[in-house]
């Protein structure tokens, strides 16, 4: 027997699947490497804490546990009377993928585990549940309870699989050998494999969109894109991506490249493309994001473009950014941005939405302390956080499919991006989290102060365009919602179908989707949707009316990159987003 490399591999079946249950004990220590150990140890205390004030009340443990062992009794009995699928005592949610297959209800032994395994987080869930906590420890509780009872799902182990089983008797044993192969790779590069990674290279399939970069310092360098019509708006376009993560989600591939999108409607295009920093650049800070990062991009734009006034467009972290340098410009008096388009933005942080569950002084000052001790948040160690939000999806699906079933994960542009993280430096997210997430204070009028200017976002005159998404997890809807009341400009929201990227990045080719405009303003954001006009396809033709009003007349596009002063460096993507943690 071989694996699909043409290795010869063991004929026992039963040999493999024990060997896979040892080396899937790595993937748990890589877990644990990257974040998974705060989610035990979360876990543990929060339970324990439950069952220290279940003290004053036992009777809710007592019945839970009285309800759970009579349901354990009759599935018992159903499996003496082989009656587990005909009468089943437990059944999977609406939506839950992981026992589709008919090997689960076919065999009885299979039928049994699935159902004592969704008897007993069902139970670990309800008590959570019925905690009667504090809303914000109510939350953490049942977070933490659905991630551990996920983790321990029959599904992600190879003995407790049917359909692992079934695909290694069918393949007699290679898929396992795949699915070996595929784990001491993932180990080797520190991370689970979402996607084909050997499918993708930046400058050659994604990030392709033609330009040079024509400023760096240390913190970004400055993307000029070649224009794709012959001429363009006299106004340019400043678009400020995220520092939590690479700039390309933006420009993917041509056909869902939001940077040729403005390229092709005739915008003069800049793009700031964040550094990768290492340890030694631990003391950068937020000001210096908002100084040298945010207005130096906004004065380079300007002296190459020879405009007084600029566009901008600015998505999740880089929008908060952006929203800071918009107020230190206001106190300075600087019209220098004439519009400014925020996507799946939070400025009011009083809702984050599903990272509450990481939100609280206890957890922050843990991980300030463990940051500042090790000079940069771990990018591997971020997206852990933020994949623990959809763990099923998004991290144990993988576990079974990458290393149980031996399966490679098809190519996806979006995916990869996704394993492609950064790091962020000590000083800017301790400053980031404790300033925005835990205090709010960019709200609070002079609550910061940012490059020496305190921040009243209430001086923001510049017209704004807000695009949200309804299935924002990240960065939801109502809470971004918030910042119309905040900037005094002649505001524009939008609100768009899906999630906090797949919302975001609905080519106008495809036309897909749908999203929501018009809705009435000053009676909150229930009554906006309750008022706003559907619109079927993408919001990108939508943005691209409202900021052509803003652009300025047509001239001569630009013949060269940069100026004399502002020479070319290196052509697109540039050296700084091709820095992989790896």
């Amino acid at each position: 027997m071989t694996d699909k490399d043409g290795n010869t591999a063991t004929t026992d079946p039963q040999e493999f699947i024990n060997y896979v249950n040892r080396e899937t004990s790595k993937v748990l220590e890589m877990f644990s490497a990257t974040g998974g150990d705060d989610i035990l140890r979360q876990f543990t205390q929060s339970w324990t804490e439950l069952a220290t004030r279940s003290l004053e009340d036992p009777g809710v443990w007592i019945r839970a546990i009285a309800d759970y062992q009579q349901a354990q009794f009759n599935l018992w009995r159903n499996l003496m009377s082989g009656n587990t699928s005909e009468t089943p005592v437990a059944e999977p949610p609406p939506g839950d993928r992981r026992f589709k297959a008919e090997e689960w209800s076919k065999n009885p032994v299979f039928d049994y585990i699935k159902q004592s395994y969704l008897l007993t987080s069902g139970m670990l869930t309800e008590m959570a549940q019925n905690a009667k906590l504090s809303s914000q420890q109510q939350e953490k509780l049942e977070f933490y309870t659905r991630q551990y009872v996920d983790a321990m799902s029959p599904s992600n182990f190879a003995i407790t699989n049917p359909e692992v089983l079934q695909q290694a008797m069918e393949t007699k044993g290679a898929s396992l050998v795949d699915g070996l192969k595929n784990l001491l790779g993932d180990i080797e590069k520190g991370h689970i494999s979402m996607t084909d990674e050997s499918a993708f290279e930046l400058g050659k399939n994604l990030a392709t969109t033609e330009g040079a970069v024509v400023f760096q310092n240390d913190i970004f360098q400055l993307i000029h894109y070649k224009p794709l019509t012959e001429q363009t708006y006299e106004r340019p376009t400043l678009i400020v991506p995220p520092s939590i993560n690479k700039f390309y989600i933006l420009d993917l591939q041509p056909d869902n490249s939001f940077v040729r999108f403005c390229l092709e409607q005739g915008q003069d295009v800049y793009l700031v493309s964040w550094v990768n920093p290492s340890i030694d650049q631990r003391d950068i800070n937020w000001d210096d994001y908002v100084g040298d990062g945010v207005l130096t991009a906004i004065d380079c734009v300007k002296q190459v473009s020879g405009q007084d006034k600029i566009n901008m467009v600015a998505w999740c972290v880089g929008g908060t950014l952006t929203a800071s340098a918009l107020g230190v410009l206001a106190n300075r008096k600087d019209n220098s941005v004439g519009s400014c388009t925020f996507l799946t933005t939070l400025i009011d942080f009083e809702d984050p939405g599903d990272l509450r569950v990481y939100i609280d002084e206890k957890q922050i000052n843990q991980l300030a302390e463990k940051v500042n001790k090790e000079g940069v948040l771990h990018g591997r160690e971020l997206a852990t956080s933020f994949n623990m939000l959809r763990s099923n999806d998004l991290i144990w699906s993988y576990v079974v499919n990458n290393y149980l079933k031996g399966q490679t994960p098809p190519p996806f542009d979006i995916l990869y991006w996704n394993s492609d993280p950064t790091n962020l430096p000590a000083a800017m997210y301790t400053y980031y989290l404790k300033g925005m997430y835990l205090d709010n204070n960019l709200v609070k009028p002079g609550g910061l102060t940012v490059c020496g200017e305190k921040i009243d976002l209430s001086k923001v005159k510049t017209p704004c365009y807000f695009l949200s998404t309804l299935e924002d997890h990240i960065a939801p809807w109502k809470s971004t919602f918030k910042a119309l009341d905040l900037l005094s400009g002649n505001n524009e929201f939008v609100l768009g179908a899906s999630g906090h990227v797949a919302g975001v990045i609905n080519p106008a080719k495809k036309n897909r989707r749908n999203y929501w405009v018009k809705g009435e303003m000053g009676k909150g954001c229930d009554h906006w949707l309750e008022t706003a006009e559907r619109q079927e396809g993408s919001w990108w033709n939508h943005w691209n009316d409202w900021i052509r009003r803003r652009a300025g007349k047509k001239q001569d596009a630009p013949a060269e990159y940069g100026t004399a002063d502002f020479k070319v460096i290196e052509p697109a993507p540039g050296s700084y987003v091709r820095q992989r943690l790896d």
